[in-house]
């Protein structure tokens, strides 16, 4: 465990905090994307769950008198995630975590194995996850992110494991997976 005010002590933090509470959750975004040997950078840390307890600053207390800056922010009806909650701590990189709404983000987090990050063990998802997730948020750096990852793994499998779960997700997504797939000759 990294000591306060290292670089990723709060991402110990927050992670040992979500375990205390019975919050599954995993880590996402450019560090998973560094777990995989993707760097870019980033910055901040990004945790997924769909557990919105998390969502009530009680579940917070703890971190916030230990001096870490809390801002929970619930999403409405329109908004793809049902809400965010970022915690920042001086001299330590912040995390964001990203509460998910829809049952397909929870096989993830459950799909997600326990990986070592720097000393700091936690769940990590997996590439063709990742490539689930970038689809579903659907920016240009989620597109870029996705060809990265594709070009920089075993594209086949991460092909044959994102169909196994494209269904899942939303048109749009799956539009946006069929157009990087047929398309894979002009992206290299």
């Amino acid at each position: 465990m990294p000591v306060k005010g290292e670089p990723l002590w709060l991402l110990a933090t927050v992670s040992d905090e979500l375990k205390s509470l019975g919050v599954p959750h995993a880590l996402i975004g450019a560090m998973a994307m560094a777990v995989h040997g993707i760097v870019r950078a980033s910055d901040d840390l990004d945790i997924l769950v769909t557990d919105r307890s998390v969502l009530s600053p009680a579940s917070w207390d703890r971190l916030r008198q230990g001096g870490v800056a809390v801002d929970v922010r619930t999403g409405d009806d329109a908004d793809p995630l049902a809400g965010k909650v970022r915690l920042d701590a001086e001299t330590t990189v912040g995390v964001d975590v990203v509460v998910a709404r829809h049952a397909w983000a929870a096989d993830i987090i459950r799909r997600a194995p326990t990986r070592n990050v720097l000393s700091v063990e936690l769940p990590v998802v997996q590439p063709a996850d990742v490539i689930l997730l970038k689809l579903y948020a659907g920016g240009a750096q989620d597109i870029a992110d996705i060809k990265e990852i594709l070009a920089g793994g075993d594209r086949c499998a991460l092909e044959r494991a994102v169909e196994r779960e494209i269904r899942r997700l939303p048109p749009d997504a799956r539009e946006t997976w069929t157009g990087l797939t047929l398309n894979r000759g002009l992206d290299r």
